[in-house]
């Protein structure tokens, strides 16, 4: 009855976007009644949840299994590539997800786009490419990315400027990482300090608590300016 029900939640999704799956229209798609809704979903956002999870669940699939690439800033830009393209073959779907945030816990499937996206950041991070810690740079690429996504479902589709994304992909790139791991204008504590964080999770040899004081250490000199190191 849940798979039913979710089935006839994401036709009407499909059809007429996030308006068109009301309980009243799920219910009578499904053949049941409203109370069996509430019961197994909670409430809208609920069943909402489940049914765009459905479809996310194929995606979040192809970016996690999917063989990486040798170099980490490949990855950002296949996964980038991979967002779009969800976004673009299910635009009811994304738009439920992303179209209207809602405060507080963002939706599931949000959630665990999110953590696959720093762990992405992460693979920069120790390899001595990013700018920024890996939380800052996978906000930063997942707001243009869902920025992208969202103004090119609003365009219709003969005014759609192919180049947009790629444009788009490119600028937050060179804004969150370098170039090479050793750039001559990059600090090298910075960058070692960022190197050593992102690895941090993967170290057994120290305890939680060694490991939770060399990560405030870390952060700290990552964050500080050289003169303001220097001078301390």
């Amino acid at each position: 009855m849940r798979a039913r029900i979710i089935d006839a939640g994401l036709r009407l999704l499909d059809e007429g976007g996030p308006e068109a799956m009301s309980t009243r229209a799920v219910s009578a798609a499904a053949g049941v009644q409203a109370p069996t809704i509430y019961r197994l979903f909670g409430d809208k956002q609920g069943l909402l949840d489940a049914v765009t999870a459905r479809r996310f669940e194929d995606y979040l699939a192809a970016k996690t299994d999917r063989a990486r690439a040798d170099d980490p800033v490949d990855d950002l830009r296949r996964g980038w590539d991979l967002h779009v393209g969800f976004g673009l073959a299910n635009p009811a779907v994304y738009v439920a997800i992303y179209g209207a945030p809602r405060a507080g816990e963002p939706a599931p499937a949000v959630r665990r786009s999110e953590e696959i996206l720093v762990a992405m950041m992460r693979r920069v991070a120790a390899a001595g490419r990013l700018r920024v810690d890996e939380r800052t740079a996978a906000q930063v690429f997942h707001a243009a990315g869902r920025g992208t996504t969202l103004l090119l479902i609003a365009t219709p589709e003969a005014e759609r400027d192919e180049r947009v994304p790629t444009i788009a992909r490119e600028a937050a790139i060179a804004a969150l990482t370098t170039q090479e791991v050793a750039s001559p204008a990059a600090d090298p504590v910075e960058v070692a300090a960022r190197t050593i964080r992102a690895a941090l999770p993967d170290v057994d040899v120290l305890s939680p608590g060694e490991k939770g004081l060399l990560a405030e250490w870390l952060d700290r000199l990552a964050a500080a300016p050289g003169p303001a190191r220097a001078g301390a």
